[in-house]
């Protein structure tokens, strides 16, 4: 089970109160948020190994030099000069390190890459898996890395914990008329205003999704509008996706994630070490963790404890 740890911890914060606090005052409302999560998600997918996939960088330059526009709105209108900061309530950000040590306190390894997001250490994993993947998300980008042959499959955490949807390629089939090997291409297509990316004008999901299916991918789209009088495009689309040519060009390098990273090593088998059980115990009573921290280690313990015969498939 690969985790999208910030888009988590995101949606934690948001879906628990800011009254939700340490005996010092500190709000922990992401942090007990996401163990509460982590608590549900192993007791009811029952992964054997599990990796919280961590943005080192949330916006990297590589993607920033390719498309200015990525991301771009959650820029902090004043940062510091030559600084960059993302809009992050100021409650949050104090949490992160909690989560980071109530992570590694649970033996849950923490995987990142520096100039790189989490998306791609979720890309690079789920593609060199020797077994099968969960990726848990609230991001539809991660749903390019379905891959039914593989069981990697995405548990989409957009609509809330308790309306979880597993997203596999027949899903994506359904719902967008496309396989998931053609969802960056769409993605691109299609544009997405929360990453900043602004799509080829004009054109939307069904469009999109009609000229993929058609045509295969992108360059196959491409290279049909290029065509003269037997193009087998309309004018209209074949003007729009000319239009958009600079943007077609850079914006799949954004998009894509990385699947080929060199990561460390890590062991992912879930068990909480001995020296983490004391560390955990003096968080919890630090950071007011209470029932939250009780029930992740109670699901971690009751998983290590049956072990890998009892997986999903097994």
């Amino acid at each position: 089970m690969l985790l999208d740890t910030a888009a988590l911890y995101f949606r934690a914060y948001y879906g628990m109160p800011d009254t939700v606090r340490s005996p010092d005052g500190t709000s922990v409302n992401a942090v007990r948020g996401l163990l509460d999560m982590i608590g549900r998600l192993v007791t009811d997918f029952r992964p054997t190994e599990l990796i919280a996939c961590w943005d080192d960088d949330w916006r990297p330059q590589w993607r920033v030099d390719l498309l200015p526009t990525y991301k771009a709105h959650r820029v902090a209108e004043v940062v510091p000069a030559g600084a960059d900061a993302e809009v992050v309530p100021d409650t949050l950000t104090p949490q992160v390190p909690i989560i980071v040590d109530t992570l590694t306190a649970l033996g849950i390894a923490i995987v990142g890459k520096p100039e790189y997001e989490a998306d791609d250490v979720i890309g690079t994993l789920a593609s060199t898996a020797t077994v099968p993947v969960d990726v848990v998300t609230g991001d539809r980008d991660l749903f390019q890395v379905v891959d039914d042959d593989r069981d990697v499959r995405v548990i989409y955490t957009a609509r809330g914990m308790s309306k979880l949807e597993i997203v596999t390629d027949e899903v994506l089939r359904e719902k967008y008329g496309i396989s998931a090997r053609q969802y960056a291409d769409f993605a691109v297509m299609r544009g997405d205003a929360s990453d900043g990316l602004p799509g080829v004008a004009g054109v939307g999901e069904k469009t999109a999704a009609t000229l993929l299916s058609r045509f295969g991918d992108l360059d196959g789209i491409r290279a049909v509008a290029e065509q003269g009088a037997q193009s087998p495009l309309t004018v209209s689309v074949k003007t729009k996706i000319r239009a958009a040519a600079d943007y077609l060009t850079r914006a799949p390098a954004v998009v894509n994630v990385a699947r080929d990273l060199d990561l460390p090593a890590v062991d992912a088998r879930i068990g909480i070490p001995a020296a983490g059980r004391a560390e955990i115990a003096e968080l919890q009573i630090r950071w007011g963790l209470g029932g939250s921290v009780t029930r992740v280690v109670d699901a971690l313990d009751l998983r290590a404890t049956r072990g890998a015969s009892t997986a999903p498939g097994a």
